[in-house]
């Protein structure tokens, strides 16, 4: 081992000397207007135009992200200092003529959104995802890369990144898609690592008003998730640059988020600085792990390559972005962050959500999937109907990935999801050759039959198909019921709004209220002749009924006509899960193979 790090720093080492790299500068002296201003160097160019862009898209977001626009004070130069003519082909480029052979590209980045897509500046940080902050030009993406970050003077910041550090601030990226992956987190932080195999696990954690008791004790419960993740395939990954890198930005002017990279991850919380450590994110920290395999490696082939200048399409993300949701909370629960009651419980309201879903009548997975770029943190003004046709992708692959589990658990023959997820690892993600849908049901029926492969693939991917959760959960000894059996419902929230009483989302498509004809924007006056004053008085209503039972609505249109119209009340969906623990006895022993710590 210590011969081929030798070797390949020699070469590193070597290319570095031989290849043409583009050079980036950043300084933050004005952090506290949250600026920063950039230099670039593009060296040994054609005599043509320079086309230097910034970035509409972000490794792990699937919409497009207008990150020019923060954009500003921006100069170039030629390698003597003259000033070079800058041109305007669209919002997000910047055409330099007249050059050299080298441009001096700089400009002023205005950054006060600390997320898992955006930048955000201030006195206590350098919060920086690589899309939202630097200009790149086409055609010299294939150049390795150096960074240099010049810290505030006197300032305690120290540089957390899956950059490979080269010396005086500077970093090395083998070219512009790493950089573009590689977030980077610049404060006074709290850094903790520890070897896992051959492997080193790092944190950087940027919060303040917490101790080296709270941190060693969190980074503790994250190694646990690490270590339960790496035995469901066998192994970790190999990582560049030997390390993978958690990011940690628990700060009270952060945007919650988590966002997975290749050897690193951001996650963000918008913490109090009075809050304790605690278990913030925890849940975030397990399924962006999980990603370093699942998307990192295990990769959609419709996300590749990866686009910076455009929405990014995959019909993946059931399995991508679903199947990391199932293991989220299951790593958890084997590390023992959480416990294994918790997580039965958390299971019920996933799966009624998915079953209830007036979505699965448009849509199947593969659909849903698609959806991202009008969902995945995207902005428009324009009302959508997407509380009726769409179910999010994460929820309804973790779903998805809990009925395959169990599945393949209550057929006693030793098949369980670790293991296909290992098959996938080492057909795809080991080797790194994206995978179609296709492939994840040749693989399945690799692992466990073709008949069965092509029964679940033909009714719950390819069609929308609800599982047999009732029977599933029994097997697995967990109670699975609908708390609001007998009770009567409405088929929609309501709440006192800005304009009055009002259904939180669109109505939703065969429940009770959309029947009566009842929409989001219609002000609701009685219901069963009594007028609404509070939440407490609709249950009041509501419960003096059953399902079945037909009442009075009263509404108003937004242009004045009010209306009267028969409701049929049906039963209310709340399902929930919890242990058996009556379960027979082959039940519980599959409970427990399921659950228990590797």
């Amino acid at each position: 081992m210590k011969k081929i790090t030798i070797l390949f720093f020699s070469l590193l080492a070597i290319s570095l000397q031989a290849q043409t790299y583009n050079e980036y500068e950043l300084s933050f002296d004005n952090a506290v207007h949250h600026e920063a201003h950039i230099k670039i160097k593009f060296a040994n160019l054609e005599n043509k135009v320079l086309e230097v862009r910034m970035s509409r898209s972000s490794p792990g977001r699937y919409a497009v992200h207008e990150f020019a626009k923060n954009v500003y004070s921006v100069k170039a130069t030629d390698s003597k200092g003259n000033p070079l003519q800058i041109s305007r082909a669209n919002p997000y480029q910047w055409d330099v003529a007249g050059h050299d052979g080298t441009v001096n590209f700089e400009y002023t980045l205005y950054a006060n959104r600390a997320g898992g897509t955006y930048s955000g500046i201030d006195e206590t940080h350098a919060h920086l995802n690589m899309p939202a902050t630097l200009a790149w030009a086409r055609g010299l993406d294939q150049r390795p890369v150096k960074v240099k970050f010049n810290l505030p003077e006197n300032s305690q910041w120290k540089i957390a990144t899956q950059l490979k550090a080269l010396e005086n601030g500077v970093y090395y990226a083998p070219d512009t898609y790493y950089l573009m992956d590689s977030p980077t987190e610049i404060a006074d932080l709290f850094i903790r690592e520890r070897k896992v195999g051959d492997q080193t696990i790092r944190w950087a954690l940027h919060k303040h008003g917490t101790t080296d008791k709270e941190v060693d004790r969190y980074f503790d419960e994250l190694i646990g998730i690490v270590e339960q993740q790496r035995a469901v395939f066998g192994e970790l990954p190999s990582y560049d640059f030997g390390e993978y890198v958690f990011l940690s930005c628990y700060m009270p002017n952060a945007s919650g988020d988590g966002m997975e990279h290749r050897n690193s991850t951001y996650v963000v919380s918008g913490l109090p600085v009075e809050r304790p450590l605690a278990t913030t994110s925890m849940g975030t920290i397990s399924h962006e792990f999980f990603h370093c395999w699942n998307v990192e490696r295990i990769r959609p082939k419709s996300l590749e390559p990866f686009s910076f200048e455009d929405a990014n399409m995959s019909g993946e993300l059931w399995f991508a972005e679903g199947f990391t949701s199932y293991y989220t909370a299951l790593m958890q629960a084997r590390s023992g962050s959480i416990t294994a009651d918790q997580y039965v419980r958390g299971l019920g309201g996933s799966v009624g959500y998915v079953m209830n879903a007036p979505g699965r009548s448009y849509n199947n997975p593969i659909e849903m999937s698609y959806q991202a770029p009008f969902v995945d943190a995207a902005t428009s003004i324009d009302p959508t109907n997407l509380s009726n046709i769409f179910i999010s992708y994460y929820t309804y692959g973790s779903v998805l990935g809990l009925a395959l589990d169990m599945s393949l658990r209550t057929m006693d023959n030793g098949k369980n999801l670790d293991d296909y997820m290992k098959h996938v690892w080492a057909n795809h993600g080991k080797p790194e050759i994206p995978y179609t849908v296709r492939d994840l049901q040749a693989r399945l029926a690799e692992y466990a039959g073709e008949t069965f492969a092509n029964d679940f693939f033909g009714k719950y991917i390819f069609d929308s198909q609800a599982p047999d959760f009732a029977g599933l959960f029994e097997k697995m000894g967990v109670n699975f019921q609908n708390t609001g059996a007998g009770k009567a419902s409405l088929g929609g929230n309501i709440r006192k709004l800005r304009d009055g009483w009002q259904l939180t989302s669109n109505a939703s498509v065969g429940s009770a209220i959309y029947k009566a004809g009842v929409e989001a924007e219609d002000i609701i006056l009685s219901i069963a002749g009594k007028e609404l004053k509070d939440d407490s008085n609709i249950n009041e209503i509501l419960a003096a009924h059953k399902p079945g039972d037909s009442i009075e609505i009263k509404f108003s249109k937004m242009w004045g006509d009010e209306k009267t119209a028969t409701l049929i009340l049906e039963e209310a969906q709340q399902f929930a899960t919890a242990i058996n623990a009556n379960a027979n006895a082959q039940a519980k022993a599959r409970r427990e193979a399921w659950l228990k710590k590797r």
